[in-house]
């Protein structure tokens, strides 16, 4: 019972967080708090600007997790400068600062917001949380909003990542998708910055950001732009905490940032700006690889889909909302015009006059339709109407005494005129939808041009392709790593033999003389027990290569066993066994091929075995027992050895 109930409101609630709080919806692009927050606006909407703490205590009767989640979604929304206009300190993106309190700045919904988004007539509602209240489930959106916003949400067992694109670009993929043309579209980012789109996979690979770098002045460094995902601060102690590890060199860093970013990276004597760069984009926030995957709720189900894909579903959802638009447009403006052509024949042709005599509601109405009757062939040829209903009569016999005696018969006639000239408009849009949506798109896409709050619409981050600067390709320094065999200690500052040669932040691996491995960083000095066996670089690509080759000596019966293995895995400074504990290990090798000789306690004085006749095992597999008799000793011979023998250390 306990089970089947855990089982059930976990999957509850699994759904609930996917569907209703953090993945975007397709339709609109929104979480469901954003949409509260702009349902509120408009509903709020009188064209002045409203303080956010009201917009919030509003919003409040639609969704249900409190005032500080409403808040900060309102900031975060407001700062992408699209769909709300904002008054006030709204924080920072590029120092990350935050907004003042809700009480002291103010917001209200953007033109671009009601032009995109408002439609109360199209909007499908559904009950709020306590069902006192009705909210929209998704807005009639047509602009894909979802890509030019971004948006980022973790949910029970998934999660979004999706970058923002530049509004205009969007908009211009598509009315290329309309038109049946091809399109690419990119992200772009607020912050500026540089970035590399090979790996993009149309919204589901990964991106490479990197910060705008002035270096014109080879003693110092200026960084103009933050890649996506930084703030100045973050930045900067990146750079610090790299200087303060010794991977890059520094004099000093400050940051002059004001309404554009303006970070002045100082450098020491005998350091130029071109020597540290590949430091900065390896060891600090000067360079971001982010990975994205483009999951949305869509039908009510999360889906991952492509930009592409977004692009041609909004394409087929602005058609479909311009044309029911136009349809319900067309249905209210035949409906008025049937009603204005009644009226006028009712005024001019003084039908009111008919029921002065009349005494009851019946036989007024029926009084009224038989007046109209030797007009209905002209009625029905100016509106397609073969009747008078009785709601109109209603309406008719509504009609103030004041309005009649002033009835304005040429002012009437010209707005007859008007409707049926806007008919005709409309009837040309159903029948060139397409081209009607086109027009809708460049409309936004000039207000968006000539919008300052919008910044008009320029690409803010610059396009290109320079791949990860990986730790390696920074670090050009090799130094020599040295052991002494007898010591048993490691580092760049033991005497010794060499025994690879390294860069400061390589990883070693140590085979130990008892048959256990660990990894380690390089240092100065550690103690590492005397008579290693093997130590090298700690890479993974070349170890993948290397069979390491064991011979050794059970330790209860002393048969001799052989067990062959790659090493693959390791967590720093932890110890690994190859051997079974206790066992003597006679010899490591890593040739492919080689002989040894086994010498034996007994009647039979040696036998020789080929190392490459026994199969690679895992890590944590057992050796192979060479032969059922105690091992006196062992000779290893260089025979048939692949690609020349490998002298084990120590």
């Amino acid at each position: 019972m306990i089970k089947e109930l855990f089982e059930s409101n976990f999957l509850q609630y699994a759904s609930y967080v996917i569907k209703d709080r953090a993945i975007p919806a397709l339709e609109d692009g929104l979480k469901p708090v954003q949409r509260r927050i702009l349902h509120s606006l408009f509903e709020m909407d009188d064209g002045k600007f409203h303080k956010v703490a009201n917009v919030v205590g509003h919003c409040m009767k639609y969704h249900p997790h409190g005032d500080a989640s409403i808040g900060s979604a309102l900031v975060v929304l407001a700062n992408k400068e699209f769909f709300i206009e904002k008054q006030g300190n709204f924080g920072n993106i590029f120092t990350g600062d935050n907004a003042s309190a809700a009480r002291y700045i103010e917001c209200r919904a953007s033109a671009l917001a009601k032009d995109v988004f408002y439609n109360p007539k199209l909007t499908v509602t559904a009950p709020s949380y306590d069902s006192r209240s009705r909210e929209p489930v998704f807005f009639p959106a047509k602009i894909p909003a979802l890509l030019v916003m971004g948006a980022e949400g973790i949910a029970v067992g998934m999660s979004t990542k999706i970058l923002p694109h530049n509004i205009i670009e969007t908009l211009e993929a598509e009315k290329a998708c309309l038109k049946g043309q091809p399109f690419t579209l990119f992200p772009d980012f607020p912050t500026g910055g540089l970035v590399d789109v090979s790996e993009y996979k149309d919204g589901n690979g990964r991106v490479i950001a990197r910060a705008k770098l002035d270096t014109q002045d080879p003693k110092r460094i200026l960084i103009r732009e933050l890649p996506f995902g930084s703030t100045t601060e973050s930045l900067i102690s990146s750079v610090e905490a790299a200087a303060k590890s010794g991977r890059i060199k520094i004099q000093g860093i400050q940051d002059f940032t004001t309404e554009q970013v303006e970070i002045e990276i100082r450098l020491p004597r005998g350091v130029y700006a071109q020597d540290i760069l590949d430091s900065l984009f390896a060891f600090t926030e000067c360079e971001q690889a982010v990975s994205v995957n483009l999951l949305v709720i869509d039908q009510n189900l999360p889906k991952v889909m492509t930009v592409t894909e977004v692009i041609q579903r909004h394409a087929r959802q602005l058609i479909e909302i311009l044309t029911r638009e136009l349809e319900l447009e067309k249905n209210e403006r035949e409906e008025k015009l049937r009603f204005l052509v009644l009226e006028q024949l009712f005024i001019d042709k003084r039908i009111y006059q008919c029921i002065e005599t009349m005494k009851t509601r019946g036989s007024i109405e029926k009084a009224v339709i038989s007046a109209f009757a030797p007009y209905m062939q002209d009625y029905a040829k100016d509106t397609g109407a073969d009747r008078v209903k009785q709601e109109d009569v209603e309406r008719l016999l509504r009609i103030p005494i004041r309005r009649l005696s002033l009835y304005d018969s040429a002012a009437s006639k010209k707005e007859v005129r008007e409707i049926r000239a806007r008919l005709k408009e409309i009837h040309r849009h159903l029948g060139n939808i397409t081209a009607c949506g086109v027009d809708f798109l460049d409309r936004v896409i000039a207000a968006v041009k000539a919008s300052e709050d919008l910044g008009r619409g320029a690409r803010k981050t610059l396009v290109g392709t320079f791949g990860k600067i990986t730790v390696k390709d920074a670090v050009k320094t090799k130094l020599p790593l040295k052991y002494d065999a007898e010591t048993g200690y490691l580092g760049t500052g033991v005497p010794g033999a060499v025994a690879a040669e390294v860069s400061p932040f390589d990883r070693i691996l140590i085979l130990k003389r008892s048959g256990t491995y660990s990894v380690a960083p390089v240092s100065e000095k550690i103690f590492v027990g005397p008579k290693a066996w093997w130590i090298g670089v700690a890479d993974k690509e070349a170890l993948g290569g290397i069979v390491f080759t064991l011979l050794y000596k059970e330790t209860d019966t002393g048969y001799p066993c052989i067990k062959r293995c790659v090493i693959e895995g390791w967590i720093i400074n932890r110890e690994y066994p190859l051997v079974p504990a206790g066992a003597e290990v006679l010899h490591v090798d890593t040739r492919g091929a080689f002989s040894f000789t086994v010498l034996y306690r007994g009647l039979f004085p040696s036998e020789t075995f080929h190392a490459e006749d026994y199969p690679v095992r895992s890590l944590k597999a057992g050796g192979c027992r060479l032969v059922e008799q105690a091992a006196e000793g062992l000779a290893v011979l260089a025979v048939g050895a692949q690609g020349g023998p490998v002298k084990p250390r120590g």
